[in-house]
């Protein structure tokens, strides 16, 4: 079994208490379940005794570009059922069923330089039409529950999330915290607040989708590769040219 996961436990002192606590992580690299949990009991079992073998509030690193929605799912599933705090921490990427792993946290940060995306569901599909009417039917389930899970944290309206997922939609840190989709932008614990309000004032939000992108490159190359139309002769006529070298013939 190839894990994506890994977990690392230590022992801190509590700096109000001063009293030793444990402080858990947990690093969600790369691809989640490169070997599906579809019919899987084995690894998923294993993923919860781990996040239960201890106590107290979690922190999740997250960098990973997304895979299997039914192991995202079921993280998503037990996080949101972990009686501690969970603090999500994205430091490169959250993409696809990354991000719905993400929305699990009871609070969001997300790194100055990092990026979340979110878009349909897919899948690969071969048989007759009623397979392929199924695989569409199954495909829009899948999405509604998506969107269950983006609605719960971010507020937004199904309709509008619907419409992100539709375009990919990928948003930077202060998009992402503007949506609602992260609750604050990850800043260095000594920052003081002139740092914060230039920072503020600097990082204008950033969100694109594919539609827009391609539709923009679509009218670029159509106004690039547009035939221009030719520009009138202003020179002489070719009759015109020909009466002036008769007459020069004339007088050699």
């Amino acid at each position: 079994m190839k894990k994506f996961w890994k977990w690392k436990n230590q022992t801190v002192l509590n700096q109000e208490t001063q009293e030793p606590i444990q402080e858990r992580t947990l690093f969600l690299n790369g691809t989640i379940a490169e070997e599906s949990w579809f019919d899987d009991d084995v690894t998923p079992q294993v993923f919860k005794e781990e996040l239960c073998s201890g106590s107290g509030d979690i922190t999740v690193w997250i960098n990973s570009p997304g895979g299997d929605c039914v192991a995202a799912a079921q993280i998503y599933n037990m996080l949101m059922d972990y009686p501690g705090n969970v603090t999500v921490k994205i430091d490169g990427i959250a993409a696809s069923a990354a991000s719905v792993i993400a929305m699990a946290g009871t609070r969001v940060l997300v790194s100055p330089v990092s990026m979340m995306m979110i878009h349909n569901p897919a899948t690969v599909a071969f048989g007759d039409t009623a397979e392929m009417e199924k695989a569409i039917s199954m495909l829009s389930e899948v999405k509604e529950s998506i969107i269950n899970a983006y609605e719960i944290k971010t507020g937004l309206s199904r309709a509008k999330l619907s419409h992100l997922m539709d375009a990919e939609t990928w948003m930077d840190a202060h998009s992402a915290v503007e949506l609602g989709f992260a609750d604050d932008i990850l800043k260095r614990a000594a920052e003081d607040a002139e740092a914060e309000e230039n920072l503020a004032v600097a990082g204008a939000p950033m969100m694109f989708s594919r539609a827009a992108v391609t539709n923009s490159l679509m009218d670029k190359l159509a106004t690039k590769c547009r035939i221009q139309k030719q520009p009138e002769e202003t020179g002489r006529s070719v009759d015109s040219l020909m009466e002036r070298l008769n007459l020069i013939k004339q007088h050699l």
